[in-house]
């Protein structure tokens, strides 16, 4: 069995780089195989609770110890700070943790770390206390992140912070060219597998599970896909006449979750556009698993003269690079990640391609710009801007933002409906007939 000094300093490890500007699942892809499991179930446990741990160190020591130290310390405080929900006893962790420092990188700093650790173990109800006192600590996010959306979303806030902090629940897409909802949870349920319906091709699984243990993976049965994320499709869909071949553009659609569920819901000629060729590769995987086509294209969308053979769209489905800021559940490292600045540099790009993609739609067409935000320069003050912008543009009914959500503890909002969902906005766009 492996000691947990060696998980707790390989999650170190990935919490210094995480901090450094590397995602975590790069990070973790860099830990050994044996000790990745239990190592991200640390990490993202840390990251949740990062906030806290670093208002904790604060208390704890009068400057900031070198990186490496820094990672281990506040990995420690994290995972130990509260007892009820720790994944080991807390002294445990504090031994682990000072050894871990001994057998590795922060071993000039072992005492420095025994010293803080063993202080906070004595006086850890007052220095709990104390960090209440600051944001921080109490919502587990960067001070501008509160602050921003404090003032943004004055009513929903402190929801949607907390919401952010939670596990999301795993979700499935049906694929309904091969089965129904109805069909897919009786057939879960023979397995033991309990789950319910979610929206129209959604199944929310009661507790996660692998998905090659889940029947019907192999054979293109399902997709994991969050509730919120399958409205892009129908929404795009909804006005447009399926009874007739259409040709649909995708763009940013890697790894290819949206492009195959309008591939699942129209005989459509979808062409399925990404800068990246590598991740082309897994739009290729993924489409091929569920029994389905697309012309996969590896281009920049915002250079159209690269890539457009100059026939118009019926529908065009822009997925935008954006902050992430409404997936924390699922990648609880984004908070930590990201930079206020961020946002101004991404909405740019957003404005681009929404400039640059919208000459490619018919007459009577229509666009759905969407992107996993919360922040308004994401969503409603780009669209605002863009229809200033491009008088021939129509506003149609959209969701709007959708904020995270976990309908189990009472956190639903009443305009999203789903109950447990990630962060999403959605606006849909008809292109004027002159």
């Amino acid at each position: 069995m492996t000691p947990l000094w060696r998980q707790l300093q390989a999650a170190a490890s990935v919490l210094q780089a995480i901090r450094e500007g590397t995602s975590a699942t790069p990070a973790l892809a860099a830990v050994d195989a044996p000790l990745r499991p239990g190592v991200q179930a640390l990490v993202f446990h840390a990251l949740r609770h990062l906030g806290r741990a670093e208002v904790l160190r604060s208390l704890l020591a009068n400057r900031t110890p070198p990186p490496k130290a820094d990672a281990l310390l506040c990995l420690a405080l994290a995972l130990a700070w509260r007892a009820e929900d720790a994944p080991y006893e807390p002294f445990t962790l504090v031994n682990q943790a000072v050894e871990a420092a001994n057998r590795g990188p922060a071993k000039a700093q072992a005492s420095f770390l025994n010293a803080c650790l063993r202080r906070f173990l004595r006086e850890r109800e007052e220095l709990v206390a104390i960090s209440e006192r600051d944001p921080v600590a109490v919502w587990n996010h960067p001070r501008w992140w509160i602050q921003r959306l404090k003032k943004e979303q004055p009513e929903r806030w402190q929801a949607v912070l907390a919401a952010n902090n939670r596990h999301a629940p795993m979700t499935l897409r049906i694929n309904q060219r091969k089965s129904t909802v109805a069909h897919f949870i009786a057939a879960l349920t023979a397995t033991n597998i309990g789950a319910e319906a979610v929206g129209a091709s959604g199944v929310q699984l009661n507790a996660p599970h692998p998905v090659q243990a889940i029947p019907g993976f192999e054979s293109g049965t399902f997709s994991v896909q969050d509730a919120a994320a399958q409205l892009a499709a129908p929404l795009l869909l909804r006005e447009l006449d399926t009874r007739q071949p259409l040709r649909l553009l995708d763009a940013c659609a890697a790894p290819g979750g949206k492009t195959a569920h309008l591939l699942e819901l129209a005989d459509a000629h979808v062409t399925a556009l990404d800068i990246d060729a590598q991740r082309c590769e897994r739009i290729h995987q993924n489409l091929q698993r569920l029994g389905l086509r697309a012309e996969v294209v590896a281009a920049d969308a915002a250079n159209p003269d690269a890539w457009w053979n100059g026939l118009p769209f019926d529908g065009i489905l822009l997925d935008a690079p954006c902050t992430a800021s409404g997936i924390v559940r699922r990648h609880p490292d984004v908070r930590w990640l990201r930079r206020e600045s961020d946002i101004a540099q991404l909405a740019g790009i957003q404005a681009q391609l929404l400039h640059r993609l919208w000459p490619l739609l018919r007459p009577g067409g229509r666009m759905l710009y969407c992107t996993c935000s919360v922040f308004q320069a994401e969503g409603r003050e780009q669209i605002e801007t863009f229809l200033t912008r491009h008088t021939d543009a129509v506003f149609r009914p959209s969701p709007g933002h959708l904020m995270p959500q976990n309908g189990v503890d009472g956190q639903t909002f009443s305009d999203n409906g789903l109950g447990d969902n990630d962060g999403f906005f959605y606006a849909l766009l008809e292109k004027r007939v002159v």
